[in-house]
């Protein structure tokens, strides 16, 4: 979804916030992990039901937003394939998913940025939408299922970019302790657990084709 079409005059609220929404939030798919218990392969390029793990996200993610960016260390090429821009970390030795955030967040005029593992094929279609309506005042709103915190799931502001870049640079990895540092809070989506599974292990990938 590109653009809202609005039917009346006067768009309804939801309406009016959706357009905003779509206007000031990048997407991103974060896809520049090591992939340790996938056998080291690069977990976005593992086909589900004949297509890669990242295209299952980025089919979700990019109706909601006003464009979408991937983030990824290795094969770059195979990322850029699909006609998308890819960015690296700007930091040595995969130091993690903070790490995919700040270089897009440094790279990328945008004033939001929503993110996303590659490897979370089903999210749901009104997670930017409620993320934007539930965020308030806050520079960052996360996803928790009802049972659990989902950090990598996340809804930052730009301004977020140098107290990340300070927070890393003082040797600080842990992404949940950096969103509640930086004044952030969960978005509850109860009853959603299914919509929010990683698929981390081969297993997994399994167990989701048969579903």
């Amino acid at each position: 979804m590109r653009e809202v079409h609005v039917s009346r005059l006067k768009p309804t609220l939801k309406e009016a916030i959706l357009v905003r929404c779509l206007t000031e939030v990048t997407g991103v798919v974060l896809a520049g992990g090591r992939a340790t218990r996938m056998g080291g392969q690069d977990k976005g390029l593992i086909n589900l039901n004949g297509q890669p793990l990242f295209e299952h996200v980025i089919s979700k993610l990019a109706p909601q937003v006003s464009n979408v960016v991937i983030s990824a260390n290795r094969n770059r090429d195979k990322y850029q394939s699909i006609g998308l821009n890819v960015l690296s970390d700007t930091l040595p030795d995969y130091p993690g998913p903070l790490a995919g955030m700040l270089s897009v967040m440094k790279q990328r005029n945008s004033e939001w940025f929503l993110f996303c593992p590659c490897d979370t094929p089903n999210i749901p279609e009104d997670l930017a939408l409620k993320l934007w309506e539930k965020k308030g005042d806050a520079p960052a709103a996360w996803v928790n299922d009802g049972e659990r915190d989902h950090p990598t799931i996340v809804l930052l502001h730009k301004k977020l970019t140098a107290p990340l870049e300070n927070y890393l640079a003082s040797g600080e990895r842990r992404v949940m302790v950096f969103l509640r540092e930086a004044g952030g809070h969960a978005v509850l989506f109860p009853n959603q657990k299914q919509n929010f599974i990683n698929i981390n292990t081969l297993e997994d990938l399994t167990l989701w084709e048969n579903k």
